[in-house]
């Protein structure tokens, strides 16, 4: 069974940076795409940033140029840099990733990390 664990997350000051990684592992063959989501309190999960084969990447409007979104294939794991980070970010982030297992692609999701932008 594939799982995707992330880790990175935490309490940093305005303007501050952090950087979010999510592994897959167990039993998979190929990563289509990762991605991450967040979600804040009484907000909907929105999609952050994602990256798929090929190394296209998509961000939301709200994070361009502050975030960066980046693959290692050999590790089967994406990260996410933050930076200049704004109280807004506050949120769960959640790793997402479509994974080939054998009986084909299937969605998963991480148990979410914390990030808390505050002074």
């Amino acid at each position: 069974q594939a799982q995707l664990v992330e880790s990175g997350g935490g309490l940093v000051q305005p303007g501050g940076s952090l950087r979010l990684s999510c592994a897959a592992s167990g039993n998979f063959f190929s990563v289509y795409f990762m991605a991450w989501y967040r979600q804040a309190p009484g907000n909907q999960r929105e999609q952050v940033a994602i990256i798929r084969n090929g190394g296209n990447t998509n961000y939301a409007d709200s994070v361009k140029g502050r975030f960066t979104i980046s693959r290692d294939n050999a590790k089967n794991t994406v990260y996410l840099q933050m930076n200049s980070l704004k109280p807004e970010d506050t949120a769960v982030y959640y790793c997402n990733a479509a994974l080939q297992t054998s009986l084909g692609y299937n969605n998963y999701w991480g148990q979410g990390t914390q990030v808390t932008v505050s002074s």
